[in-house]
């Protein structure tokens, strides 16, 4: 058999592989497709509108607030949720630690994805999106910009976890050769990929260092770009467990028992390590708030607001992680991922969107359009990553 022969039987194998995966499998009539799917519909209606007509037809974005929802939950705290896989990254391939391995695969499919969804959902917020490209390239924004930096840290990060998550789509694909190449480029693109989230995670802080009129004083501060880069650690690790708890209930079947043994010492782990995090970023902040004299600010309902966000959802938090770790408490440390996470949503939206012009009486509230297609966005995330799981062998069994 001549070699254009061989090329043409393994193109056309692979091919008949690919369209049998894309059947569908499992029950439509689940209580997820019966929500998702109306709103993802009604989503991309919504989009049409958007783009035939323009922005300001769907949403309640002006020239005094040109950041909304888009930008503050789907971007700016979608990724912060995703800071996992660098996290969970650096600790299997840099330190060495193969307690975690078993979930690196699914960490960079989520982080993956998250950027994927959430960093492409920008194209939805800019009123001309085919400007996207001026600061990738600098045009208009100079090469000195802060967002020129995020761009391309974006660009590249997004690649580089395509890269890590090559040899999954290679293996199951069953194409060993390709997978033992792209499973070489693996550490490489680790380092990388550490590399340029220590960078992008502290640059969209840093964008918001230009907005110090507009942001409230509880939430501005010259160290903002080292605060959201801090935060993101135990952002991500608070999501691995939030999201490792629910996969363990729907996709129970995909996992080996050798996972359900180790899962306990994992998910100790994470919470320790979000505790430490927590702890710190804390700290950072009671050093800003005593150095700027912050004091008279919390006696209104900013400062009551701002509070609620420190302690009822940093401080208590923190403190359950350390309690659940030191009496090993999986429930208490679930709980503790849970409002972890919602404190950084109310961080990253307090910045964005909630404390953004606080002084305005008529305020910006999302409408809901962009709240749908936030869901859409979401729900659209959910059902790719479902599509990968089942098909592709994502929960390693090492």
């Amino acid at each position: 058999m001549t070699a254009t022969a061989v090329v043409t039987d393994e193109l056309s194998r692979v091919i008949k592989f690919f369209w049998q995966e894309l059947k569908p499998r499992g029950k439509w009539l689940t209580p997820f497709n019966v929500i998702s799917i109306p709103i993802i519909l009604i989503g991309l209606v919504i989009l049409y509108f958007r783009f035939v007509y323009g922005i300001g037809s769907v949403t309640n974005l002006n020239q005094y607030y040109p950041l909304g929802i888009w930008i503050g939950f789907d971007v700016v705290t979608g990724v912060a949720l995703a800071g996992g896989a660098y996290v969970i990254t650096f600790v299997v391939y840099v330190m060495r630690m193969d307690k975690y391995h078993s979930i690196v695969r699914v960490t960079v499919l989520n982080g993956l994805l998250a950027y994927i969804f959430y960093a492409g959902a920008l194209t939805l917020d800019l009123g001309r999106p085919w400007h996207m490209i001026n600061p990738i390239i600098g045009n208009s924004f100079g090469y000195n910009s802060v967002l020129f930096l995020v761009s391309w840290h974006f660009l590249l990060y997004m690649l580089t976890m395509a890269v890590e998550f090559s040899p999954v789509v290679a293996e199951w694909a069953r194409l060993e050769k390709v997978r033992k190449f792209l499973a070489g480029l693996t550490l490489g693109a680790v380092i990388l990929g550490i590399t340029l989230s220590i960078l992008h995670q502290s640059g969209l802080g840093a964008l918001f260092l230009m907005a110090k009129p507009k942001i409230h004083p509880l939430w501005y501060s010259e160290f903002i770009p080292i605060m959201f880069f801090v935060s993101s650690i135990y952002a991500g690790l608070s999501m691995i467990i939030f999201e490792g708890t629910i996969s363990h209930k729907v996709f129970k079947d995909l996992l080996g028992g050798h996972d359900h043994h180790r899962y306990e010492e994992i998910v100790l782990g994470l919470g320790k390590g979000a505790a430490i995090t927590m702890f710190v970023y804390y700290f950072f902040q009671a050093l800003i708030f005593i150095h700027e004299k912050r004091w008279q600010l919390i006696t209104d309902a900013w400062g009551y607001w701002y509070l609620l966000e420190v302690i009822g959802f940093l401080l208590v938090p923190c403190f359950m992680y350390a309690y659940a770790v030191r009496n090993r408490n999986l429930g208490i440390i679930r709980v503790a991922s849970v409002l972890a996470l919602l404190g950084i949503i109310l961080n990253r939206l307090n910045v964005t969107v909630i404390a953004y012009r606080w002084y305005d009486v008529n305020k910006y509230y999302p409408s809901w359009e962009e709240v749908v297609v936030t869901l859409m966005v979401v729900f659209t995330e959910i059902w790719v990553f479902r599509w990968i799981v089942t098909r592709m062998p994502v929960f390693s069994k090492k």
